[in-house]
């Protein structure tokens, strides 16, 4: 018996016993080649010694400081690199613990912006559905993930929300992608005005949808208009790279792809590479200087943001993610990854569609090709998937509700930066494998 109170009671997970690269090894000497990164964590594998070195030598010097009285040299360190990745767009860092209290603080962030600027009436938050945005319940209430806010719909905040821009679900027969982008982004201009032009204080998006919908970009176009309608409406732009950002798709932020700056970008998973716990908020320098010239402080704050070793473990992470090969590394292997799924899964009558960017790939599977029907909730498909792959040595991110919230079942891939062309080769054999066993399961 374990005193863990586990994710699922009943299930017995396997025993971590150590990382190899790209793989994890259990306590049985079983070994999974980790092709999800756990939830698109761990970027660099599981074993890289800079990192670890990195931690040790923080740990060495101090631990933990509280940035009530101190800052650190890998805080201050990380915020600079962090700045210098935006190209100056954005200017300062507000680091957390992860990804949930980052979008948690980009809210209240937001919120007081306005306030210090004498518009204390912007109260009104506007996210999209099939979006996830963290478990907190600012997060939640944000989020557009049905399956997820149910429980809490209660507790959960007053927000809007719009439609996805998911072109396989919902872009209309022949209409072409600037006409569906157009039409899905104009939601939001019509929303606001709906609520009242003045009274918005913010947009969230993921750039590429992560959990709930698997690795979905953008129509080319979707996100200029939606910034051009957040400036003309004084609403701030925050953008959710929590999962797509720090080289996932490519590119060090994944908005660089659509040529738009937003006003805070919240990063997670990737900054740390699960080497520890650490996320950030990073804004312009208005949304700053309304702040620092105002009140003068940010009412918000967390024990554990700006930890040291944390931060010490985040910029070893981030010095090897913005060498340029590491970034060409990822655009080539993103590349190998889509060919090998589309090689091995590309005419299976039960995968509608495969999409992504980079190292951030998924599949989505249905019941009917040409119709796009989803199988049913029911039949657990991805729950299935998940236990088929585990069991074929394959770690991947299976996810319900895909289609629209209830039905539709996918399968997310973020493999590791690190990773191989014949891992990759690997990844689609043993996907393939896993994806037809767990489908003979529902036909017995």
């Amino acid at each position: 018996m374990s005193a863990v109170f586990p994710r699922h009671a009943g299930q017995r997970p396997a025993v971590a016993a150590r990382g190899e690269g790209c793989y994890i090894v259990d306590t049985d000497g079983n070994r999974y080649l980790d092709a999800s990164g756990g939830a698109a964590v761990s970027c660099l594998g599981h074993s890289d010694p800079d990192v670890r070195r990195a931690i040790a030598d923080q740990i060495d010097r101090i631990a933990f400081a509280h940035t009530g009285f101190f800052t650190s040299a890998p805080a201050e360190q990380l915020a600079e690199l962090l700045v210098a990745g935006t190209g100056g767009d954005l200017a300062y860092v507000y680091f957390v613990s992860g990804g949930s209290e980052g979008v948690e603080a980009s809210l209240k962030l937001a919120r007081q912006y306005h306030v210090e600027r004498g518009e204390p009436q912007r109260r009104h938050y506007i996210a999209r559905w099939q979006s996830y945005h963290g478990n907190t319940l600012g997060g939640l209430s944000v989020g557009g993930n049905a399956l997820r806010r149910e429980l809490y719909e209660p507790l959960l905040l007053e927000s809007h929300h719009i439609s996805p821009c998911f072109a396989y679900r919902h872009q209309a027969v022949g209409e072409s992608e600037a006409a569906y982008g157009r039409r899905v982004a104009d939601e939001l201009e019509a929303r606001i005005l709906e609520l009242g032009g003045d009274t918005v204080a913010a947009f969230i998006a993921e750039p590429v949808v992560g959990a709930t919908a698997g690795a979905v970009p953008p129509v080319p176009g979707y996100f200029k208009r939606i910034r051009e309608i957040c400036d003309d409406h004084g609403v701030l732009l925050i953008l959710d790279e929590v999962m797509c950002g720090m080289g996932r798709t490519g590119s060090l932020f994944a908005y660089e792809q659509e040529a738009i700056t937003p006003d805070i970008v919240v990063v997670a998973k990737g900054l740390g590479a699960g080497y520890q716990p650490v996320g950030a908020l990073i804004c312009t320098d208005q949304v700053y200087d309304t702040i620092a010239q105002g009140s003068g402080a940010f009412q918000h704050g967390h024990t554990y943001m700006g930890h040291p070793t944390a931060c010490a473990a985040a910029l070893a992470v981030q010095q090897k993610i913005r060498r340029p090969e590491m970034l060409a590394h990822i655009r080539a292997m993103g590349e190998r990854l889509d060919g090998a799924l589309h090689e091995a899964l590309g005419n299976h009558p039960s995968i509608g569609d495969i999409r992504g960017r980079g190292l951030f790939r998924a599949v989505e599977l249905v019941a009917d090709r040409a119709a796009k029907t989803p199988f049913p909730a029911a039949a657990n498909l991805h729950g299935r998937i998940k236990r088929q792959a585990m069991a074929h040595g394959l770690i991947c991110y299976p996810s319900g509700g895909t289609a629209d919230g209830a039905t539709g079942d996918h399968v997310l891939l973020a493999p590791p930066f690190i990773v191989d062309a014949a891992q990759i080769d690997e990844i689609a054999d043993k996907l393939r494998a896993s994806i037809a066993a767990a489908l003979n399961e529902i036909a017995e």
